[in-house]
């Protein structure tokens, strides 16, 4: 991957308490190596895989819960900013640069979930995508998928198409697929928030998910096959959520 698409998932990150066990964590499921930005990134870790960027770990305080974060491309943070602002989001963080690798924000939708924006300068976002170890897929689960959808409508101008019998879109960049918006999936307790849940190709997901219990992690849904690929739903060791998916068998 060299360019993304504005509104095209094109990045993601992960709040972790403890920095060190994350990256040793996902170096022994995915094979990442990492690098410390130092002071001057805040000690931001860059997980490379074949060379190549494709995630990134910040360390929060232990009082903030592990998770995962989409960041969603932009060819300007601050125009981006401003509709999401015009069209019922919340700003956590105005757009800042971030040395000389881009400029970022991080907002949440009028449904409660949090994600980022990020236009890429030096650093253009994930040089690898729907490759084993790489994010694959990125959709938002809501508790209100009909504001969700007319909300990145309005920042993104996305189009959808519904699959039939669910409570379920593809969002359509240009005429191609770049995510998902549905509803929250019922395994979560009552009250659960909103939130852009993200998937990583695995070349065997069985194997994936005996890993993650391996390490610590937990399987909430175990490996099952659908039109799309064997996925599984997993938690790594600090209890942040995400699915790995491979590739549909024949």
């Amino acid at each position: 991957m060299t360019e993304y698409r504005e509104g095209v998932p094109c990045w993601v990150d992960l709040d972790a308490p403890d920095a060190d066990r994350a990256c040793a964590f996902y170096h022994d499921l995915f094979g990442w190596e990492f690098t410390d930005t130092g002071e001057p990134g805040g000690h931001y870790r860059i997980a490379t895989l074949r060379g190549r960027r494709v995630a990134g770990v910040t360390a929060v305080p232990p009082e903030v819960p592990s998770n995962w974060i989409t960041y969603l491309a932009a060819d300007d943070a601050d125009q981006v900013a401003a509709r999401i602002r015009d069209a019922g989001g919340h700003l956590l963080r105005e757009p800042f640069d971030v040395m000389d690798a881009g400029r970022a924000a991080l907002a949440k939708d009028p449904a409660g979930a949090v994600f980022g924006l990020w236009q890429g300068r030096e650093h253009g976002g994930s040089g690898l995508a729907n490759e084993s170890g790489s994010f694959t897929w990125n959709e938002n689960l809501s508790n209100d998928p009909r504001t969700a959808r007319i909300f990145y409508t309005q920042i993104f101008g996305y189009d959808y198409d519904e699959i039939p019998g669910l409570d379920y879109t593809v969002i359509k960049v240009h005429g191609a697929p770049a995510g998902g918006i549905g509803e929250l999936p019922s395994m979560l307790p009552p009250g659960a928030e909103s939130f852009w849940s993200t998937y990583f190709a695995v070349t065997d997901t069985d194997m994936a998910a005996a890993r993650v219990v391996e390490l610590g992690g937990e399987v909430l849904v175990p490996p099952t096959d659908s039109p799309y690929g064997r996925l599984a739903v997993v938690h790594d060791d600090a209890g942040a959520f995400f699915c790995v998916i491979s590739a549909p068998r024949g």
